[in-house]
């Protein structure tokens, strides 16, 4: 049995973490810390885990890299960096879920962070986690930076397109919804209830954090530097991610030539489903799910293509591809733990 610890676990991507390793086949939860409710018993604090006898414990990730196989952090930016070391990584293999190990280039991080990078000596070990792209990079490493969400379901939707140099990269536009747990558990005026229901709304316009990371990402596919359009909206739903991708096309393709492209991709990826042509992804599709869904439609009058992808914020975006991770590093079925259909209705 793979030894896990998180650290977090009583954040929403913790509490989603908890979720899946307790049900997984190869993995028990050895430590779960949280401080805000250290000492607590975690099913006094998440009721709908009445089944697990666990304490949330005051952090030791010293005493939980000598225990533990592989340690979550669920936890937010800034953090991470103070926390890992290379006496941490001999011990054992960290999956970071926030974005301090994801930016490759330190300079870009602390701009866009509004802090100081503490592990600099590390972050060039990182790998950045999306499975079913770097596979082959995750696979014996140290320490995985799981993506963000948005920046999932956004670069998933697009990789095909860009790798095969099908679009103008000087016209990518992402407009992106996302549920309101993707702001966390903190309690903050903007995610009340009156202030979130019956309305929808636009949000740190042409200044979000994961622009970045999507950009550095499929620069690395295109080869060559993208800077891109992202604007992020909130949603009065509690999870999911629904990202609408415009862009110009280089020639006058066909629906048929673009699947084919998504299909050399992801025939064979167990996670990713292209829907039918006319048949565009929804988040109840997803939610609970760590499924990606993808779909696509060419505008012929503009020669632009439009892309929906669709995700659970807190599944594929955070604790799902977590675990996947987790999986490829320990040589499992990316699938274990992981192979369940989308709730619904919910």
């Amino acid at each position: 049995m793979i030894k896990t610890g998180i650290i977090g676990a009583t954040g929403y991507a913790g509490s989603e973490l908890v979720r899946i390793l307790t049900n997984h086949p190869n993995a028990e939860i050895t430590t779960i810390t949280s401080q805000s409710y250290k000492g607590q018993n975690y099913n006094d604090i998440y009721e709908n885990f009445r089944h697990i006898e666990k304490i949330c414990e005051e952090e030791n990730i010293e005493k939980m890299a000598e225990e533990c196989d592989v340690i979550f952090l669920a936890l937010p930016h800034g953090v991470a960096s103070k926390k890992v070391n290379e006496k941490i990584l001999q011990n054992t293999k960290i999956i970071d879920l926030g974005a301090d190990f994801r930016l490759q280039d330190i300079n870009v991080y602390e701009k866009w962070y509004k802090t100081p990078h503490k592990a600099k000596n590390i972050l060039p070990e990182a790998v950045y986690g999306l499975c079913e792209i770097n596979r082959d990079k995750i696979k014996g490493k140290r320490i995985i930076a799981n993506p963000g969400c948005y920046t999932t379901c956004s670069i998933l939707s697009l990789y095909p397109l860009v790798k095969e140099k099908m679009i103008d990269l000087k016209s990518i536009i992402i407009d992106a919804k996302s549920g309101v747990t993707g702001a966390g558990r903190g309690v903050f005026l903007s995610t009340h209830y009156d202030e979130v229901n019956e309305s929808i709304k636009a949000y740190k316009i042409a200044s979000h954090r994961h622009t970045p990371e999507i950009e550095e990402q499929l620069s690395y596919a295109a080869g060559e530097n993208i800077i891109l359009s992202f604007t992020p909206h909130l949603t009065p739903m509690n999870r999911g991610i629904l990202a609408t991708i415009y862009a110009g096309l280089k020639e006058n393709y066909s629906y048929g030539d673009i699947k084919t492209v998504y299909e050399k991709y992801y025939k064979n990826e167990y996670f990713i489903r292209l829907t039918k042509e006319g048949v565009f992804p929804e988040t109840k599709w997803v939610k609970g799910s760590n499924f990606c869904d993808i779909g696509f439609a060419v505008d012929k009058r503009t020669n632009r293509i439009i892309i929906n992808g669709a995700i659970d914020n807190l599944n594929k975006g955070a604790a799902g591809q977590a675990v996947q991770n987790m999986n490829i590093l320990f040589n499992l079925d990316e699938k274990t733990g992981l192979d369940y259909p989308a709730i619904f209705p919910v």
